[in-house]
């Protein structure tokens, strides 16, 4: 397996200090604090070992309080808030040098049959026709800040193909309408629930831009600040990570120095895998609020 993905895969095997109190390590990805989704993926995986195995995570809540740490190891509490006969209900707190700075709750379910539809799947290019969003000319490169350069030079354990390409040397206002091709960068287990707590970690990645591109805003400039807030996200039917998932997403608003963003996963046939939403901090730097 990819080194990249073999590291991922040991973040989110969690250290189980009690039957329901487990420790992670982070990953600096070149960002000033630990990646949102990272903290997603391994809270969503602490809850997961503690419900029975006939009932997967179908949706899930979370807030982002304080700034995480990556050079001090996360500790996940799981509170088993409920299991009936159908679902499973779970809420996890978690703590860094004694303070809180995370907390989620996800419903688990057993599989049951049901009426089905859904929207159906943006008309764009495959991901075959598009380039890596880390093919970047060293041209291009080399005229970048410190800390954009050192984010996209980062080697990561998802392939990212953008539809709309950024522009990073002119970027200019654009419509909130992203997609994205994502995938990982080597075969995975045969195991539903990693790939749901993958998806989580990927979800993170790109949702909260789409509020910045109507504005041409990006902190790997300096010209905003931005912070996920709360993160929701709903599995609709069971996937891969390791297949191509187009990421669909758009911002239908921004106030308040927060942009809200949401984003829809699509499998290559048109499946409809799995919704999220997202508000963020978005504050200009040049803000007085």
């Amino acid at each position: 397996m990819d080194s990249r993905l073999e590291e991922l895969l040991r973040l989110l095997d969690l250290e189980r200090l009690e039957d329901d109190l487990f420790r992670g390590e982070s990953r600096d990805i070149g960002s000033p604090q630990v990646f949102g989704g990272q903290v997603l993926g391994q809270a969503l995986r602490a809850a997961s070992v503690t419900v029975p195995e006939d009932r997967a995570v179908h949706s899930l809540h979370a807030y982002f309080l304080r700034r995480g740490d990556f050079n001090t190891p996360i500790v996940y509490f799981v509170d088993r808030s409920r299991d009936g006969d159908s679902f499973s209900s779970r809420r996890v707190t978690a703590i860094q040098h004694g303070e809180q700075i995370f907390n989620l709750s996800a419903s688990f379910q057993k599989h049951q049959a049901g009426v089905e539809h859904q929207f159906s799947m943006p008309d764009v290019p495959p991901p075959e026709a598009l380039q890596d969003s880390q093919d970047l000319p060293d041209h291009v490169l080399r005229q970048l800040p410190e800390r954009a350069r050192r984010f996209l030079e980062f080697k990561r354990p998802f392939e990212f193909r953008p539809v709309q390409p950024r522009d990073w040397l002119q970027p200019e206002p654009s419509s909130s309408v992203q997609q994205i091709w994502v995938r990982a960068v080597d075969r995975l287990p045969n195991d539903d629930a990693l790939h749901r707590s993958l998806l989580a970690y990927a979800s993170d990645y790109n949702l909260l831009f789409s509020a910045c591109r109507p504005h041409a805003l990006s902190s790997l400039f300096g010209n905003v600040i931005t912070a996920s807030i709360d993160h929701a996200m709903w599995f609709h039917r069971a996937c891969r990570v390791d297949d191509w998932l187009l990421y669909a997403t758009d911002s239908p608003s921004a106030s308040g120095a927060r942009g809200f963003a949401r984003g829809s996963f699509y499998t290559r046939d048109g499946t409809l895998v799995a919704s999220t939403a997202q508000e963020g901090l978005m504050r200009p730097v040049d803000s007085k609020v």
